[in-house]
Order: C-alpha cells, then structure tokens, then sequence
C-alpha cells in the first residue's frame, strides 16, 4: 500500500513568522493602523459630545436620556469583548476588525435619519457599540504581540490616535454642523469611518518558532546526519527479529498486544515519523477563551480597578462643553477646550509611554501614581471659573488621561498581572468587565446633574470612581507577590499531586526485543 503525506495550506493571507519577537518590521504597519482604528472609534466616541446639545433640541430629551446613547455604546463594546476573543481566536485578528468597521460605519449612517432617542440607542448604542469592540481590541491585542522591548512606548504613542481625532474632529464638526446641520455631520462620520475596515486589511498575523527551532536544530549534530542514524538503528533493529514485531514505546504495545505488519514498509514509516516529530513539531491548540485568568488574584484586583477607573474615562468628555455653556463659555470657545484636552491627552500619552519603557521600572506603581493624579484632576474641575480656569483643569486632565487610558490595557501583557501569553483572554475578560461601569457611569453623571442642577456633581462622581479604582489598583502587586502566595502555592501543590505518567524505562525496547527474540527463539526449537 502506499503511503500518503498530509499537505498543510497556507492561507492566502499567509502570517508573518519570526524566530523571535521583531520590535518593528511590519510591527510599524500594525501600529499606523492601530492610531487611525483609535482615532476612528475612540475618537468618534469621545467627539460625540459636540452633538449633545442638538439631540436635546432636537429630540426634547434630557440629559440622562441622551447620556444613555454612549453608555449602552460603550457597554455593549466592553460587554461584547470575550465574543471579539473568540472570533479573533477563531477567524483571525484581520477579518474580525475588517467586519467591526462595517457595522461601526452602518450604525452611524443610520443614526443620521434617526426619528427618536430610541433610535439612537439602536444605532450607535448597539450596531456601532459592536463594531467598536470588533474594531479596537484585536487590534491593540496584535499590536502587543509584533513589540517587547518597545511595547509600552509604541502603544502609547500610537494610541493617541484618538486624541488628534479629537482635537480635529470637534472643532471640523462643530463648523460643519454649521453649514449641513448635525444630521449631515453624523452622516459623514459615519462614511469616514469605514477607514477602520482598510486598518483591518493590514493586521497580519504572527507566529514566533524560536522554541521549535531551538529543539528541531541542536547544534551539535546536522539534522540530515541524526535522520540518517535514526534510520539505520531502527532498520537493524527491526531485522534483526523475523516475526516482524512491531517495536515502539508506547504503553499499549506491549509484548503481549502487538500486531503483524508488513517487514519491508515498517522501516519507511518510522524514519518518516522521525523526520515529521523533529521537523514540524505538533503546536498546541489555542483556546477560544481562556477564563483561568480569573483564578489569578492580580487580575481580580487590576479588573475592578478597570470597572471603578471606567467611570472617569468617558463622562468628563461629554460633560465638558455643557459644563463651559453653564459658564457662559461660547461655541467655539468649549469646542477649543475640547481640542485643548485631547491635545494634553496626546503628550500624556507619550511621557507614559517613555517612561514605562525605562528599565527597569515597576510599571504597576508608576500607573498607580497617574491615577491618583488623574482623581485629583476630576476633584479640581468644579473649582474652575472661567474660560482659562477651564481650560487649565482641561490640560491637567487630558495629560493625566492620557498616562492611564492609553497603557491600562497593554498592561495585561506584564508579569505583574497576567503576562503576553495570556493577554488576548485577559483582555476579553478585562474589558468585559469593564462594561458595567460604562453603562452606569454616564446615566448616573446625567442623573445627578438633572438633580442637583450643577455638572460639578458629574465630575465629583468620576473622582470617586477613580479613588476606588487606585486602591484596586494598589493591591496588584501585593496579591501577585505576598498576600495571595499562600494560596497560589496550595493550587500547585494539588497540581503537582496528579503530575504526568511516570516515563517508560530507557532499556524498555531492549526487553521487548529480548523477549521476542526469547519467543523467535523457543518457535525454532519447536
């Protein structure tokens, strides 16, 4: 009979394979995709805040009430992270992104002709909420994936995507609205933002061999030579026995249940099984979603400060420019404190960046300390008086914002909470958790000032959150190290009591040969 060998396809979209981590090569294509899918999602999201006051007229809505467009948005995108995982896992990060910015640019086009509220929450909330998680996460996930060394500081600069988005979208939409009234403006929004699916074309996938070549090559012996020797021992050996016993070592081919087979194909088949074991070694199956994160106490702690410290990303954006109106600030004027921010937000974000990337550094403390600051920005907003008052409470948050916002994911991938490896499951299940927070923080920032009658209680709302968040995010490091040892060292204990089957004595073929030599033997005398 002859013998067949499987074929692997490549895919059309072939990966790129590295022996290492690049820090660069098409690591930099991945990261210029990575700032246009921010500045298109979180961008957009964080501009939205120039339509708030038209819904209201338009709509006859309360602030609550339009609040609750970006909430159920942003809720539906954290909510929805692990089924963006799953599909990333399964489909690859290119297709999924590609698919996100369909339904990104579908649901705000549609949300141009909307008739009521209701529609909106449909629309942007849902249909874009979905195509914002599809779009921004597996990008962010495979970005952390092409850098090491560089990963901190590439992240970082390539997110401020979102802060140049907002810097230019504001002031170009508040002036477009203007000219084409706000529906138009949404409209071609909506029509820009099918440069996501573009982005999504250039996610290539990658693959790091260094293990496999490090095992499949030793460099003591050429491969060819070893092949040749395990060829020849394993043909002299099996001629050596005439019953054409079939030799191996696994355990259920032991003397007393072994099979006949053909003498002349055996020594074909084993040196071909050589040559497949040693040149492409079998890869482990990769889960879907690996939910064994949640047994990591770090984790626990970095997720809620994830869910308390979502309170104080989102609101202050939106609230900004009603906040100036109540002031007396004009149009232009808020808008320019908008852009303002997102500008402070950009050199936030970068500094954080550069200074992660020193080594070596305890990244989780100098995160803890951007918080904390971050808390005291929200604190100072009810204070100011005025347009420059306003303006420098502006920068301080938008340059605090953006040390956390733009490194608090692509955190996940140090040891300190979850490692590279598990990164892709850890942020699924990180931003899911997430959700909570954003369908309550802006509703609760809307109640409280349809309430109080006052936006300085939206911001001392953000603050608490934040000061919640710090003190999560403060036991990180103790449960990692101290508090939580204890426990991690039982699990590996119980782990270690069922280990692996004990391994076969090396001179087990030895006595199985004996034996059937012992038995060809005893046959002959007969």
């Amino acid at each position: 009979s002859k013998m067949t060998v499987k074929a692997v396809k490549m895919p059309c979209t072939s990966a790129n394979v590295y022996t290492k981590v690049p820090d660069g090569g098409w690591g930099w294509t991945v990261a210029f995709a990575f700032f246009v899918v921010e500045a298109l999602t979180y961008g957009i999201i964080k501009s939205f805040g120039v339509f708030f006051n038209d819904l209201m007229e338009s709509f006859d809505e309360t602030n609550s009430r339009i609040s609750w467009i970006i909430s159920i948005c942003v809720f539906v995108q954290t909510f929805t992270a692990p089924l963006s995982t799953v599909l990333s896992n399964r489909f690859g990060h290119r297709l999924v992104v590609m698919a996100g910015g369909l339904l990104v640019s579908t649901g705000m086009v549609i949300a141009s002709f909307a008739r009521s509220v209701v529609d909106m929450y449909v629309t942007i909330g849902v249909v874009s909420g979905l195509g914002y998680c599809l779009s921004f996460l597996p990008t962010v996930t495979i970005l952390s994936q092409y850098f090491d060394k560089r990963r901190s500081l590439v992240t970082a600069v390539a997110s401020t995507g979102e802060c140049f988005a907002v810097f230019s979208f504001a002031p170009a939409i508040t002036a477009l609205k203007e000219q084409i009234g706000w529906r138009y403006s949404m409209l071609s929004v909506g029509v820009l933002q099918l440069g996501i699916t573009a982005c999504g074309s250039l996610l290539r996938p990658i693959v790091i061999r260094e293990q496999e070549e490090a095992k499949a090559q030793p460099p003591e012996e050429p491969t060819e030579t070893k092949y040749m020797l395990e060829n020849e021992q394993t043909c002299t050996s099996i001629e050596s026995i005439d019953s054409g016993v079939d030799i191996t070592t696994s355990p259920s081919n032991v003397p007393g249940k072994t099979k006949a087979e053909p003498k002349s194909e055996e020594p074909k088949q084993h040196g071909q099984n050589a040559v497949e074991n040693n040149s492409t070694p079998p890869e482990p199956k990769t889960k879907l979603l690996d939910f064994s994160v949640m047994r990591d106490y770090s984790f626990i702690c970095y997720a809620f400060f994830g869910l308390f410290a979502t309170l104080g990303f989102f609101a202050p954006s939106l609230y900004i420019i009603p906040l100036s109106r109540s002031l007396g600030i004009g149009k232009d004027h808020s808008a320019y404190i908008l852009s303002a921010m997102a500008i402070a937000e950009v050199f936030g974000r970068v500094f954080a960046g550069w200074v992660l990337n020193k080594k070596p550094i305890r990244k989780i403390y100098i995160e803890l300390i951007c918080v904390v600051l971050l808390a005291v920005a929200l604190v100072a907003f009810p204070f100011a008086s005025g347009f420059w008052g306003l303006m420098t409470c502006s920068v301080y948050f938008g340059f605090m914002l953006g040390t956390v916002a733009g490194t608090h994911i692509p955190l996940l991938a140090e040891d300190d909470v979850v490692g590279i490896e598990r990164m892709s499951s850890a942020a699924g299940v990180y931003v899911f958790i997430q959700s909570l927070a954003g369908l309550a923080g802006p509703p609760l920032a809307g109640v409280l000032v349809d309430t109080t009658k006052n936006y300085s209680s939206a911001f001392y709302s953000c603050a608490a959150g934040m000061v919640l968040g710090a003190v999560f995010l403060a036991l990180v490091r103790p449960c990692k190290t101290g508090l939580c040892h204890h426990q991690q060292q039982q699990q590996q204990v119980e782990e270690s009591t069922a280990g692996p089957p004990p391994e076969l004595p090396d001179d087990f073929i030895d006595m199985d040969i004996g034996k059937a030599e012992n038995s060809g033997k005893g046959s002959d005398s007969v």
